[in-house]
């Protein structure tokens, strides 16, 4: 029966989780070059407009429909059969096409979360093509492994409550795939840009945040007790986090920073993204001060000593955020937060840890084989990177004949 309550929130949450792609453009946007700032706001927005149509006639029935298989299938090809009534096993107090439009946001974001390692240097084209095929190819069967009704991951007991495998570690590793295959920005060596536009950043930080809320509390997918321990524990966590980033800088560095600090609290809501239906609030704290210690040595220690180039740090928040997430989910996990769920190893389950790892590896591998297998393909076809001459001009006049500023720089 259709619970009002729950399908307000749910609807709520859908739009929260909408407005985390704009967020999200901002948040690149700022840190690109000011030639390139237009080139990342229409690679997210073009996001919301490209996997709105493809979720609709072929990425909801790939992802959701029931099947023990590789995919869902196509039995829900164009929403067919995805009506106003309730779908038990995707949420049975809300219409199915709820939770369809709450996934819908989900599905937009994962790929636009993969701009951030190609920033400035990758045909607008190419992109188009290479994200509908990475949607089709990882997203979707992830997203159907570990959340569709017969997937084999969610059968094997993975927990993984607002994508940590799902959206956080599939992007994350695609992103490196692609930051190690396209290669280094053009005189990166001697002439290393920094943020444009530091209040864009924080503009987008803020809106992520926000929409964070809508992301996660939201697969509660009710109106409930779950839904709100959800919500406190993401915000505890990117507190956690943006704290701690602040406290390392200062130490490392001599000066804390917005721009770290904001870092710090991306990578505490990525992480706690699986856990967060599973977890109390002190290990959330703990969980968003181990993000930003982890991923602070991804971006300022691992990232310089082998000189890849993941212009807007996706692998290093994303990838090790998300793999750490879900691990921590085996480890911090408690049945009195949430019945559905288990217990981790620190309440007294240590298979449940396995049965996480199995998850992340799972993830890591296949993703990290097929989206290198996509990138060739498509870099054959469409040519990936855009010329030497393009680069050098920025992306906004090259791709998109437009710009932001006046001057260039």
């Amino acid at each position: 029966m259709i619970n009002s309550g729950d399908t307000a929130w749910v609807l709520i949450s859908s739009a929260l989780v909408l407005l985390m792609t704009p967020g999200l453009a901002f948040f690149y946007g700022g840190m690109v070059r000011k030639k390139n700032v237009l080139s990342v706001l229409m690679q997210c927005f073009v996001m919301l407009c490209l996997l709105t149509v493809y979720w609709v006639l072929f990425g909801y029935s790939l992802s959701f429909a029931p099947s023990k298989g590789f995919w869902g299938g196509l039995g829900w090809f164009g929403l067919n059969g995805v009506g106003l009534e309730p779908y038990a096993g995707y949420g049975g107090t809300i219409p199915h096409q709820a939770f369809m439009v709450f996934q819908a946001m989900f599905a937009i974001i994962t790929p636009a979360l993969i701009i951030g390692a190609f920033a400035e240097r990758m045909r607008f084209s190419a992109f188009l093509v290479f994200s509908l095929l990475w949607a089709t190819f990882v997203y979707c069967p992830l997203c159907h492994w570990v959340w569709g009704e017969g997937g084999w991951l969610k059968n094997l007991g993975v927990m993984d409550f607002a994508g940590g495998i799902v959206v956080h570690t599939s992007a994350g590793i695609a992103a490196l795939v692609v930051a190690l295959s396209i290669g280094k920005r053009k005189n990166l060596d001697y002439n290393v840009p920094s943020p444009h536009n530091l209040p864009l950043v924080v503009l987008g930080t803020a809106l992520l945040w926000f929409g964070w809320f809508g992301f996660n509390a939201g697969s509660a997918l009710a109106a409930n007790g779950l839904a709100v321990s959800t919500f406190v524990v993401t915000n505890a966590a990117a507190a956690s986090a943006g704290l701690t980033w602040a406290l390392l800088e200062w130490i490392r560095n001599g000066k804390p920073t917005i721009f770290g600090t904001v870092t710090g609290s991306i990578a505490g809501l990525a992480t706690i993204t699986p856990a967060s239906g599973f977890v109390s609030p002190a290990s959330a704290l703990i969980i968003g001060m181990l993000a930003s210690i982890l991923c602070f040595i991804g971006v300022a220690v691992v990232k310089p000593k082998f000189g890849y180039d993941d212009s807007l740090d996706a692998f290093g928040v994303h990838g090790l955020g998300g793999v750490l997430g879900t691990l921590a989910t085996g480890l911090f996990a408690s049945k009195l937060i949430n019945p559905a769920g288990a217990d981790g190893l620190f309440f007294g389950n240590p298979r449940q840890l396995l049965i996480q790892g199995i998850g992340v590896l799972v993830a890591v591998v296949y993703t990290l084989a097929v989206t290198f297998i996509i990138y060739k393909l498509v870099d054959i076809f469409f040519r990936m990177r855009v010329s030497e001459k393009e680069e050098l001009m920025g992306l906004d006049l090259t791709q998109h004949r437009e710009r932001a500023y006046t001057v260039l720089e």
